[in-house]
């Protein structure tokens, strides 16, 4: 196994990783507002009131994520910033466990995110 020094990692890869999820969060933004107008279609013609309960827990798991989202963008944005900042080749102790709790956090987002989308088609389909 090959061990690497702070000193050999190189600051680009962890930019290009953070740009791609950059994009990777703005498709989950959009596949999430798909989901919140597929609700809405649903809701003009399903009014019982355990459809309304169901759906308005799937509304509010939606907007959870949406915030999840923004908070992700927004901390990944500061990590591009801070890793474009010191691109002198060399990256610090405190980036490189930022990166990782980042990389951690993308792949919660990601794995949860189509778990919630998964759970909510499967719903709607059998529901009616």
């Amino acid at each position: 196994m090959i061990t690497m020094t702070v000193d050999m990692l190189k600051p680009e890869q962890f930019i290009h990783e953070s740009r791609t999820w950059l994009r990777l969060l703005d498709f989950l933004k959009q596949e999430n507002t798909v989901l919140k107008n597929r609700l809405a279609e649903v809701l003009d013609h399903e009014s019982s009131k355990e459809f309304l309960a169901q759906a308005e827990h799937y509304q509010n798991l939606f907007i959870i994520k949406d915030e999840f989202i923004d908070e992700l963008r927004h901390d990944v944005n500061v990590q591009v910033q801070s890793l474009t900042a010191k691109f002198n080749g060399k990256l610090d102790e405190k980036m490189l466990k930022k990166q990782e709790k980042l990389r951690n956090e993308m792949e919660y987002m990601e794995k949860d995110f189509t778990k919630l989308k998964n759970d909510f088609n499967r719903y709607l389909a059998t529901s009616f």
